[in-house]
């Protein structure tokens, strides 16, 4: 198997903002991208209608990543920025590592923000890990 037929088996993935790693997470969805599919009539040269489809815009899905509640607050102050109208779009990457924190691929996006941030109920009764997740709104996705 070729280095381009490994399939992946993420450990932790690493949220990079311009070449610096900000936070580690141990959960991220939305790597990803989906092309609306326009359908239209056409009409064949004996007449036949037929139905046709063909790419039109694409979206990209937001970006969604989890970990244990860290006392570092550079993405609360991040998200501070939409709070207090003055967005802050920042360009970045979500990385792959694998159990050896080697990385093992890398997903770029472009025009970032922090669209939410959350942090997991609090109970006294319970031992659970308080989780905070952040949601990442973008304008463009590539796979590196």
């Amino acid at each position: 198997m070729s280095e381009h037929d490994a399939e992946y088996l993420g450990s932790q993935f690493g949220l990079e903002i311009d070449g610096v790693e900000l936070a580690r997470f141990t959960a991220v969805s939305g790597l990803g991208y989906e092309s609306e599919v326009v359908t239209f009539q056409d009409t064949l040269a004996d007449g036949k209608v037929i139905t046709r489809k063909r790419p039109g815009r694409i979206s990209f899905p937001d970006i969604v990543l989890k970990r244990g509640l860290s006392s570092d607050n550079s993405l609360v102050e991040w998200y501070q920025t939409v709070v207090d109208g003055q967005v802050e779009r920042k360009s970045g990457s979500v990385v792959i590592y694998d159990q050896t924190s080697t990385e093992i691929g890398r997903w770029n996006f472009e025009n970032g923000w922090i669209a939410k941030w959350s942090a997991s109920d609090l109970d006294a009764g319970s031992d659970d890990i308080m989780i905070e997740e952040v949601t990442i709104a973008h304008e463009y996705m590539e796979r590196a």
